[in-house]
């Protein structure tokens, strides 16, 4: 790259009638560089680890951070560097960036080394619950000890991996996966976003349930139809999920008297969905929840290596669980 920048000042020399022609030029583009510098159009927000590693030039670091989201002209960005004489001065490291950084202070952060240290990579599963991240966010510092996140936001903390600054705060986590959340319902479908409130927040208590009871995509939709298929019909949904929910303990099989204890939570004993969600849900299980697949299934059951058993009549789901569990 930087030959052809050399190639092209050669070229005007040669070309030129007389030095103020060329002095003019590189006057305008130099301003224009720097006046795009400062705005970087591709303005998601989203904060990322980016990792230079030792020995890229300055193509290679470009392209690096265009393919994490944080700017969106290669070329741009690796003239930028070339006109400020950065080329030769990038250094690798683990570095916190955004795209709503200006390249000035993208270019000044790599060449000057400036890692973030006080950040934490925090990774959250699908289908854990508000309990399970608190833990997890805990043990990182990411919150304090005594901080709890409302429960209200069950659901709606997307399962990803982040990057948080420790001591970030509840409110500063809660955000960030909220947010996530958003950016991920509307990757579905835009019209999610304006939906009435009350359908999105039926899909995402549904899809909390469909998450712990079934793992693969097709089980999803299938499982997500036989359970709106039981509200529509005034059956309750009996999900074994919302038992452990309730009880905090996951088992293979749960006694009558597991599924006879009080709580809004239990689809055993009220009909219709639990009073909140149970877990926060995946993307493929929100989808379920929004596309459910129709079928002659009114039951399912799971076995100890995973398979989902299926069955039309109660007396099939009968002889099934003698069958498959017993």
């Amino acid at each position: 790259m930087k030959k052809i920048f050399q190639d092209l000042i050669n070229f005007l020399k040669n070309k030129a009638q007389n030095r103020k022609l060329v002095i003019i030029f590189f006057t305008i583009l130099f301003v224009l560089i720097f006046i795009l510098g400062l705005i970087n159009t591709n303005c998601s927000g989203e904060d990322k680890i980016v990792i230079i590693e030792k020995g890229l030039g300055s193509d290679e670091t470009a392209q690096v951070l265009k393919d994490n989201g944080i700017i969106n002209n290669k070329w741009g960005f690796v003239f930028y560097l070339w006109i400020r004489g950065y080329v030769n001065h990038i250094q690798a490291g683990e570095y916190l960036l955004n795209s709503n950084m200006g390249m000035p202070e993208i270019a000044r952060k790599i060449v000057n080394g400036e890692v973030n240290k006080n950040y934490v990579r925090i990774t959250i599963p699908e289908g854990w619950d508000i309990k399970k991240i608190e833990t997890r966010l805990k043990e990182n510092r990411v919150i304090n000890e005594d901080e709890k996140i409302p429960v209200e936001n069950e659901g709606y903390l997307f399962p990803d991996t982040y990057y948080f600054n420790k001591n970030s705060g509840a409110d500063v986590v809660v955000k960030k996966m909220r947010d996530n959340f958003l950016k991920k319902i509307s990757s579905i479908s835009k019209d999610l976003l304006i939906d009435s409130s009350n359908r999105l927040r039926d899909a995402v208590i549904m899809a909390s349930i469909i998450e712990k009871e079934v793992k693969t995509n097709e089980d999803k939709v299938i499982v997500s139809g036989i359970f709106w298929k039981r509200i529509e019909n005034n059956m309750p949904l009996q999900s074994c999920a919302t038992i452990a929910y309730i009880l905090g303990i996951d088992k293979a099989q749960y006694t009558r008297e597991d599924t006879r204890v009080k709580s809004p939570y239990n689809t055993y004993l009220n009909l219709g969905l639990p009073f909140g969600a149970i877990s926060n849900p995946g993307l493929s299980s929100i989808k379920a929840a929004f596309e459910p697949q129709k079928t002659d299934y009114w039951y399912f059951l799971n076995t100890s290596d995973g398979t989902i058993i299926y069955s039309r009549t109660a007396e099939e789901h009968a002889q099934n669980k003698t069958k498959y569990l017993e």
